[in-house]
């Protein structure tokens, strides 16, 4: 795959966990696939993957489940 930063051949996916909001509205997305280009550094979300995080965030009591989190903070 390419890069369509640089161009360069090699781009891998890797999965990653985003959080968007915070208290009440908080909602945590995992397995969103990241490009990440070894040759110049750069990682971004197609925007496919973008529309697909919208259509989640508007419809996150159908996609959502309940789980407990414990959170820490950094001191």
């Amino acid at each position: 795959m390419l890069c369509d930063l640089c161009g360069k051949e090699g781009v891998i996916i890797r999965r990653v966990t985003r959080s968007y909001g915070q208290g009440d509205n908080l909602l945590v997305i995992e397995n969103i696939p990241l490009l990440s280009c070894p040759h110049c550094g750069e990682s971004y979300l197609t925007a496919e993957t973008l529309h697909e995080i919208e259509r989640i965030k508007l419809h996150r009591r159908e996609f959502a489940k309940e789980r407990p989190v414990p959170v820490a903070e950094f001191v």
